[in-house]
């Protein structure tokens, strides 16, 4: 697959979300205390993110 989110823990003990694709990541999340709260995040892009606006500040 060329695309996923990935769970891990940071050097605080906090979980966090990345999305890879290719390999590369793309984004990271914040740190969450539970890994239900990473999970809770992963649900809440897949189901609001297909539809998000593009905010260009470059003009």
């Amino acid at each position: 697959m060329a695309h996923k989110f990935e769970i891990y823990k940071d050097k605080a003990g906090e979980f966090r979300v990345r999305f890879k694709y290719n390999s590369e990541v793309m984004f990271s999340t914040e740190g969450y205390a539970s890994k239900a709260g990473a999970k809770s995040a992963i649900e809440s892009i897949k189901k609001n993110a297909p539809g998000a606006e593009i905010d260009d500040t470059t003009d």
